[in-house]
């Protein structure tokens, strides 16, 4: 073979002879050279950013979404400095951002979608979490509900049922976490509850030196002792679980009747519903 042979693939033409074709250097054949990857990213590296990349928005566009002005009036909001994103103010023109991002208008955090807020009769067998990984969960529920990124406000174990509060309103949800929202729990027990138990629980009970306070308790109207009302500001059933275990009791089920000026009434296990103006502003007087 001759060395203009050399580096050409071999092979048998239809006719008996040999013939020569030169070695194909496509996509994925090319020989990679040990310094071509110095001072250099992996094409790798970047295909995994790529799903990030697609996440990016315009900010003129995202301050549009969010209902302030319009894209041409957002543009000379960026400019005079009246926004920023993450803390920093922001001139650019064309500057991205990430939905995630903290992005704020004069001073008031802005989110590129209109605030929404569904109502959720949850039904037992149902996780709160957005993991596939858990089964089903109350998003199969909310499914068609909405396009808007919603998230559950406090939780309700898989056993749990009653009403769950999903927004995308990080205003509202910072705000209720920090001073709380009541919620009303209609409570099964494994046995009926003494009363020196349900008065130890109403005057706050202590427990691994943390007091555990409730706003009210009482038995529930016609029905075993085993059965009480829960009043708390709490944001999830497994504070309930501690107060009841802790004094031996075992709690059978868990029903959140109320979240604040919200009832589950009228609103069928399963379904949902979005709240209206009138019911968000009551939201805004509390």
């Amino acid at each position: 073979m001759s060395r203009h042979d050399r580096g050409r693939r071999k092979s048998v033409s239809r006719r008996g002879g040999t013939t020569y074709r030169k070695k194909s250097y496509a996509r994925g054949n090319a020989p990679l050279r040990s310094d071509s990857l110095k001072g250099k990213k992996s094409s790798f590296v970047d295909s995994e950013k790529s799903p990030k990349q697609e996440e990016l928005i315009r900010l003129n566009k995202y301050i549009a979404n969010s209902g302030i002005c319009s894209r041409r009036e957002a543009d000379t909001y960026i400019r005079t400095g009246l926004v920023t994103v993450n803390g920093k103010v922001i001139n650019e023109m064309g500057y991205r951002v990430r939905r995630t991002d903290d992005v704020r208008f004069d001073g008031r955090r802005i989110n590129p979608e209109p605030d929404t807020y569904i109502l959720l009769n949850k039904p037992k067998g149902f996780a709160t979490t957005d993991s596939r990984a858990k089964g089903k969960t109350v998003y199969d529920l909310i499914a068609n509900a909405t396009a808007a990124k919603v998230k559950p406000f406090g939780r309700l174990g898989r056993n749990a049922t009653g009403v769950l509060l999903f927004t995308n309103d990080d205003e509202f949800v910072q705000k209720f976490s920090k001073k709380g929202l009541s919620r009303m729990y209609h409570i099964e027990l494994d046995k009926n509850l003494k009363p020196e138990h349900l008065q130890k629980i109403e005057e706050g009970i202590t427990i691994d030196n943390r007091t555990i306070e409730v706003e009210a308790i009482n038995y529930v109207d016609n029905a075993p002792k085993s059965e009480v009302g829960l009043k708390i500001k709490h944001m999830g059933n497994s504070v309930i679980r501690t107060i009841f275990e802790h004094l031996g009791y075992e709690v059978i089920k868990t029903d959140c009747v109320t979240l604040g000026p919200l009832t589950k009434k009228d609103l069928p296990r399963g379904r949902y519903r979005i709240l209206t103006p009138k019911e968000q502003d009551l939201f805004k007087m509390l």
